[in-house]
């Protein structure tokens, strides 16, 4: 629903300020179709022309976004004597555009094109280097990505630290000084726990993951739990690309992938669930703000505490195998049927230094994500090169996990986002584990009786509660303004460290 206001000069600038917001967001979601359909359907040798056409059209929104008449308009809505009389909705929008304006304004268009299609190129660069472990096929389009992000943060300004400026583009208000205690606090907790699980803990029965599982049953397995768990299939899809992504079109219209391997189910079965949970958020904004800037979440933080509280919170409990083991045992009898459900659950949960991030078990993942903060960071500030990735990489895996990858493909090439530009995402996994155990231990006041509710498979009394206290609100409030609403308090560490405590004491019988 648009404002109506009184004045006939605010009116029509309102009308206008709608009109351009709806243009951006329809043009935005074309995009997001072409960029579902360049990672999923699209034959090889189309790409590059493909990725041209997509560089065309972003640079379009990008001239929209940065316009006069987008600078005129916002700055007669932040008018002392105008913005007095917006609702919050509309000053939820002005702040959308107003900051991105007031960052990018001073980029040339024909930078933002240049960079538009390199990173829409990147992607098949990364692809082929992946596949056939050769950094060095993907370091050229990699570097130049180096040298445009560098560019753009001293374009988007900065306090202290450079990479702020890249951080803030995926977690509004975030910085690397508010971000490094956190990560401190969950570091040494982490890397404290892993090591009296390898001193103490009862072997789990990991292996039992190694035996193959056929593909066509995963994937029937996968389809089978997604509308259970709150996944709207009449409002979206599931299929398969080379790394995971959700991709949302419209509220009608999210798609998700992922990533089958015969001997890995977990892969896939952990990686959709993932998906589902940034997919159900997307499908529960409130439908007013379609065709708007806050159609989609709060922020990459707030949309990762969605997934991997799907994934983790709930997928990986023994509530959510005691309603969905026994059907996975119909699917795969030969590979389960000996198989008790503490042992299966125990074996979900293990604790294991992995070289590949997205199958990384729930404790090490934040040391991944942690490693990769410390190479962008240095990255962006001119303390490394891109060329000096792959050893840093391995030496930074050893530092951390006790492991050291034998190529690049297991090791700094597994990961998609650095070719689509994405230097500032990273921290955005764990600062959704962070506010996942803060939302959690929010809910089990609201709902006691959470862990039985999974276990009865009444998943639909979950969502309700997120998508009445977050998904149901898009872009409405700010990352920490949604955290303070919800929780109470701003984002604090203390919360993920008792839950992984707690969890892992019990899984490995510390």
């Amino acid at each position: 629903m648009e404002q109506k206001v009184a004045d006939p000069t605010l009116q029509k600038a309102l009308e206008q300020f709608n009109l351009l917001d709806e243009k951006i967001t329809h043009f935005s979601s074309i995009i997001g179709l072409a960029d579902w359909d360049q990672k999923v359907m699209a034959p090889k040798k189309g790409r590059n022309v493909f990725a041209k056409a997509s560089g065309t059209l972003r640079t379009e929104v990008f001239k929209l976004s940065v316009s006069k008449e987008m600078g005129d308009l916002l700055e007669a809505l932040t008018s002392p004597d105008n913005e007095v009389n917006l609702d919050h909705v509309t000053k939820a929008k002005v702040r959308e555009y107003k900051e991105y304006y007031q960052k990018s304004k001073s980029i040339p268009a024909d930078l933002f094109q240049e960079y538009s299609i390199l990173t829409a190129l990147a992607n098949d660069a990364w692809e082929e280097a992946r596949e056939n472990n050769d950094f060095a096929r993907y370091l050229p389009s990699l570097e130049k990505i180096v040298a445009f992000k560098r560019k753009f943060a001293e374009i988007y300004g900065y306090e202290e630290h450079p990479y702020d400026a890249l951080l803030d583009e995926f977690e509004p208000g975030l910085t690397v000084k508010r971000l490094d205690p956190l990560f401190a606090k969950l570091r040494e907790s982490s890397v404290s726990l892993l090591e009296r699980i390898k001193q103490n803990g009862k072997p789990t029965q990991a292996e039992l993951f190694g035996q193959s599982f056929e593909i066509e049953k995963q994937k029937k397995f996968n389809r089978f739990i997604l509308p259970i768990i709150g996944f709207d299939m009449d409002a979206g899809r599931l299929d398969e690309t080379v790394h995971p992504f959700a991709q949302t079109v419209n509220i009608g219209d999210v798609r998700l992938t992922t990533r089958y391997l015969e001997k890995n189910v977990r892969s896939a079965l952990f990686g959709t669930i993932h998906e589902a949970g940034h997919g159900i958020y997307e499908q529960h904004v409130n439908p007013v703000y379609e065709d708007s800037v806050l159609q989609s979440g709060a922020s990459f933080g707030i949309h990762e505490s969605q997934s991997r509280f799907l994934e983790n919170m709930v997928g990986r409990s023994k509530e959510f195998w005691t309603f969905f083991f026994p059907k996975l045992q119909e699917y795969f009898p030969a590979q389960l049927e000996t198989i008790s459900l503490e042992e299966f659950y125990r074996a979900v949960n293990t604790v294991e230094p992995s070289f590949i991030r997205v199958e990384a078990d729930e404790l090490t993942y934040n040391l991944h994500i942690m490693l990769r903060y410390e190479i962008e960071k240095a990255l962006i500030g001119g303390e490394i090169e891109a060329k000096d990735l792959p050893a840093i990489w391995n030496q930074k895996m050893q530092d951390y996990l006790g492991i050291t990858p034998i190529t690049d493909t297991e090791g700094v090439l597994q990961d998609v986002h650095w070719s689509f530009g994405g230097i500032g995402y990273f921290p955005s996994y764990s600062l959704g584990n962070l506010y996942a155990a803060q939302i959690l231990n929010t809910m089990q006041k609201d709902l006691p009786d959470f862990y039985t509710h999974i276990e009865n498979g009444r998943f639909d009394l979950i969502q309700a509660w997120l998508k009445e206290n977050i998904h149901q609100y898009g872009k409405l409030y700010t990352p920490n303004e949604l955290i303070v609403k919800v929780t109470g308090e701003e984002l604090n560490a203390d919360y993920l460290v008792e839950y992984l405590e707690k969890k892992y004491s019990e899984v490995y019988g510390l």
